[in-house]
């Protein structure tokens, strides 16, 4: 092993202590996501530059996303391809033309009829300043704007100056108007045009040429970037391809379904223009968020100027209250087979993110453009950090999560948690799959020095009061099983569904049980966690911390009578203070099964010949349901060896007064 020291004549240094092996991953880890992170800055400002390419080409390729379900429908009706094809999207771009017509038609119409409102407008607004006149508040303000515009027209004071130096009069600006040619009106015309109509073919050629070479795309795409991965390769297109098809068909429909009662809705208030409200609707409501409350700003200011009262704004208010409750209550959940995959929060900072990189065309693109990014991150290792991000699937799983929780010290919040699992499982469920392996997540990182006392004390007192906390739930589940005894000796033949089989437990009616805590406060939790859960099958059941089970205090425990005593532990090195308890509570109360409940993957073989015989305890297991089986068995105990002669026969003649 090499060493290497200073001149300073400190002693040698252990590189192989120095370069600890996490170090060296966590260092490498770094280092890999370097690289990452420089593509992705690199890609942000490609597509920034070349937005005016990359613009048309998303927008090409998200509609083939689109249409390629109707393609492939008529494909499956005997419909040619070409047919399939040119037909969608003739249909598809004849469509979208027409919609843009008719709102381009009804703009021009508002335009001419807002003068109309004028009056209504100045007359609401003097009603307004009247209905404040009280409080004086829009009479104040309207005085300070009239001394701030006096104040910024006045003149400047006149400053006494002699003829020499008497300003010299400033030229008269003329302006020259020459008439046009007929050939430069026409070019000022459609020069303008030129842009949205070049990128509008662009984009219609691109969607036709992808949607007939869709699969051959696929194909390449495959051998591009997974060739070496077929199937997740090809589950990533798929998952891709379902996710953004689904999203624009889905939304389209929900927003037609809501953009024509809105027009019918504004028609019979008598809006102007309610055609063209609905429409903008259907077209706003893309925009996450932000468009639905555009969609009705401009109806609203609309009923605002062209009624004379009040009353057409509350009902048009009301007709969009009623609308998106249905919409987001009814229609979204009805119609959404599958969500897209984000969270509220990333749909918002996607709508930033893609509004300045592409302007308003990706703010509408931002949704389906990041749903993309989530199944890339899903499928793609090296961008595994976009669904963390980006995605609504949680992170931590339900442990995971506990144990964070408790590790900040907030059992109200593990408490919320734990109660929202329970409606789905039994308590007994929760503690065998979520709090117990949360409390080894803990005991865990206590072993390798990650977990202070302090740390440790906060964790063991959270997990007290989560389990203090459940403690009406175990109530109601003891009342659900009396309820079901009751049933099930009315009716013998009745079925249990699969879930109560797994975690179906012996009655505990007249049996003592004494549940004891092993080496730790954490111990101490699971002691408690099983005296609930014992206490729920009708047991008579005590608890002890691990601090009775010191020499001095461990005599007066109040064994006698028990039918059986449990000793849990978390960590497996408690195992040797386990075989000392265990050996001293067998000769205390000889007439009880003495086990432990060690809370680690133990496998039969090791329970059944190697810990049980070092131990000389009835049983050992590891999962909470085989320790309440245990507990609450009939079996008769085993006979303590003692190592001592003298002393096993003590006990033997001493076991039957304490049996009887």
């Amino acid at each position: 092993m090499l060493r290497f020291s200073r001149k300073s004549g400190k002693e040698p240094v252990n590189m192989a202590v120095e370069l600890h092996p996490l170090t060296l991953s966590r260092a490498a880890a770094e280092t890999s996501k370097l690289p990452t992170l420089a593509a992705i800055a690199a890609t942000v400002a490609v597509l920034y530059i070349a937005r005016d390419v990359f613009l048309p080409l998303a927008i090409a390729i998200l509609l083939t996303f689109a249409l390629a379900p109707v393609v492939s429908r008529l494909r499956r009706a005997g419909c040619p391809r070409s047919v399939a094809v040119i037909g969608t999207v003739t249909m598809a771009f004849l469509f979208l033309s027409a919609f843009g017509a008719m709102v381009a038609l009804q703009i021009s119409e508002v335009a001419r009829d807002v003068p109309r409102y004028q009056s209504n407008i100045v007359e609401k607004v003097r009603s307004l300043k009247e209905a404040g006149s009280d409080s004086q508040i829009l009479d104040r303000l309207s005085r300070v704007m009239e001394r701030i515009s006096i104040e910024l027209s006045r003149p400047e004071k006149d400053v006494a100056v002699s003829p020499a130096t008497a300003p010299e009069p400033k030229p008269l600006l003329v302006e020259i108007f020459s008439p046009q040619r007929p050939i430069e009106i026409l070019m000022s015309v459609i020069n303008p045009l030129l842009g949205p109509l070049a990128t509008a073919g662009l984009v219609i050629v691109v969607v036709i040429f992808m949607l007939f070479e869709r699969e051959d795309l696929r194909d390449r795409f495959i051998r591009l970037v997974g060739y070496g991965d077929l199937h997740r390769t090809t589950e990533a297109l798929q998952d891709a391809g379902a996710r953004v098809g689904q999203y624009l068909l889905m939304q389209l429909v929900v927003n037609i379904t809501y953009g024509v009662p809105l027009a019918i809705g504004l028609w019979f208030l008598g809006i102007p223009n309610a055609l063209l409200w609905g429409m903008l609707a259907i077209m706003l409501r893309f925009v996450p968020y932000i468009g639905p409350v555009i969609a009705a700003a401009l109806p609203l200011f609309l009923a605002f100027a062209a009624a004379p009262g009040w009353s057409l704004v509350v009902l048009t208010l009301g007709l969009f209250i009623a609308l998106e409750l249905l919409s987001n209550n009814v229609v979204e959940p009805l119609l959404y087979g599958s969500r897209t995959g984000l969270s509220p929060l990333a749909i918002i900072v996607a709508a930033i993110f893609w509004a300045w990189l592409w302007g308003p065309v990706g703010l509408v693109l931002s949704t389906p453009l990041t749903v993309c990014l989530v199944v890339l991150g899903r499928h793609v290792r090296q961008f595994e950090f976009l669904e963390i991000l980006l995605g609504n699937e949680p992170v931590l799983n339900p442990k995971e999560r506990l144990y964070q929780r408790l590790l900040a010290g907030d059992p109200d919040e593990a408490t919320d948690n734990a109660e929202e699992m329970l409606e789905e499982m039994y308590l007994v469920e929760f503690y065998d799959t979520v709090a117990i392996p949360a409390l080894l997540l803990a005991e865990s990182d206590r072993m390798r020095g990650a977990l202070t006392e302090e740390q440790g004390a906060r964790v063991a007192e959270s997990a007290g009061t989560l389990v203090a906390n459940l403690e009406e739930i175990a109530v109601e589940e003891e009342d659900e099983d009396k309820d079901k005894d009751k049933d099930k000796s009315e009716d013998p033949d009745r079925d249990t569904d699969e879930k109560e089989n797994d975690y179906e437990l012996p009655p505990g009616e007249g049996r003592s049980v004494l549940c004891l805590g092993g080496r730790s406060a954490l111990d101490d939790v699971t002691a408690m966690m099983l005296l609930q859960v014992l206490r729920v099958q009708g047991a008579d059941v005590n608890y002890f911390s691990h601090e009775a089970l010191r020499p001095q205090k461990i005599k007066e425990l109040p064994i006698e009578g028990r039918h059986a005593i449990v000793l849990t532990a978390l960590d497996r090195e408690s195992m040797r203070h386990a075989k000392f308890l265990v050996r001293r509570l067998k000769r205390l109360a000889p007439g009880a099964r003495v086990g432990i409940v060690l809370w680690q993957d133990v496998d039969e073989h090791e329970a059944g010949k190697f810990l049980v015989e070092e131990t000389q305890a009835d049983f050992v297991v590891s999962a909470i349901t085989d320790a309440i089986r245990e507990a609450l068995s009939t079996e008769p105990p085993q006979p303590f060896k003692s190592a001592h002669p003298g002393s096993a026969g003590r006990a033997a003649v001493r076991g039957p007064a304490h049996g009887g």
